[in-house]
């Protein structure tokens, strides 16, 4: 059964909030049948299977990516019930590990609630991306209830404050643990790559990357700032680039000596945070003697899911207006 993110409410609420991310194994033993998953039922090959799990293992194991959206669910039906007490009741849907979309759909129909509300915990939208867990969550409407997705979040004012102030104090610590100047370390916005093909559909994810980046940048008067893509999927076809490692090289043959990564495109700790960016990028940089740093996660910050919480109510707002 998926997981609710609290127990007991005191009356029955009539909107359903469908909490989506990508999900992870729960154990070493788990990550072929999850990256099987992730391969539409093809088996991984015995070299790719072996490089993720050693990069599982390289990160302690597992991905703490269950716990950390976990937290976040709890902190966002905390947060809902500031705003409409008994109104909304928060659920976790997965799309590639238990609990997975369609159990979350489910306990939420059974639950009663009058409609649902679908939430993916990444601010950008992509038809790849978001537009897939809204296809997953129709698939999994057998009932025909009311369901509208949030396509994306990425300008949400307390979301662009929160990375804001990442990006001010980190770049401030690099600054004095360096003795590089603040305003001559180079900002790095990164997202997650999608297969480039995005570009000839009119995809707006690239974009709305730019688009968050840039409202960031003017709120704290960077001068030195760029975007890039990060955590490419291993297939032949080509994915979006600049890639964040290419453009390390690059700065530093440019004589840039800090740089300081801003992965607006995540919201919590897992593999792609702690493995590609505090592992790989950061072995790149040390090679390349570039000082790294790298923006705190918002995790279950409290007022990162209030700002959620309000999105999500600014959107049950407009369906009843």
């Amino acid at each position: 059964m998926a997981e609710t993110s609290r127990e007991h409410h005191t009356h029955q609420p009539e909107i359903g909030v469908l909490v989506m991310a990508y999900g992870t194994p729960g154990s070493p033993e788990e990550i072929e049948a999850y990256y099987t998953h992730i391969r539409r039922g093809r088996r991984p090959t015995p070299e790719l299977l072996a490089e993720l799990q050693q990069r599982y293992a390289a990160i302690g194991g597992t991905s703490p990516l269950m716990e950390r959206t976990r937290a976040q669910a709890l902190g966002l039906q905390a947060a809902l019930d500031q705003l409409a007490t008994g109104r909304y009741r928060v659920t976790l849907g997965m799309k590639h590990a238990a609990p997975f979309i369609e159990d979350g759909m489910a306990e939420l129909v059974q639950s009663g609630v009058q409609q649902v509300i679908g939430l993916v915990l990444a601010p950008h939208y992509s038809a790849l991306s978001v537009g897939e867990y809204a296809e997953r969550v129709n698939a999994a409407n057998t009932t025909g209830i009311p369901f509208t997705m949030i396509k994306q979040w990425h300008q949400a004012p307390g979301y662009v404050r929160f990375l804001a102030r990442e990006v001010q104090t980190t770049r401030a610590t690099l600054a004095a643990e360096t003795g590089i100047a603040s305003e001559d370390i180079e900002v790095i916005f990164t997202a997650h790559s999608l297969p480039a093909r995005i570009l000839e559909m009119g995809d707006p994810y690239a974009n709305q990357l730019n688009e968050t980046a840039h409202t960031v940048a003017a709120q704290v008067q960077l001068t030195h700032w760029s975007t890039a893509w990060q955590s490419a999927g291993r297939t032949p076809e080509p994915w979006l680039g600049p890639n964040l490692l290419d453009v390390l090289a690059e700065l530093a043959g440019r004589n840039v000596r800090g740089v300081l990564v801003c992965p607006a495109g995540f919201v919590s700790d897992h593999l792609e945070i702690l493995y590609d960016l505090d592992i790989e990028a950061r072995h790149v940089a040390e090679h390349l003697e570039l000082g790294l740093a790298r923006t705190h996660m918002p995790n279950d910050d409290p007022d990162f899911l209030a700002t959620l919480a309000q999105v999500v109510h600014t959107q049950r707002e407009a369906l009843h207006s």
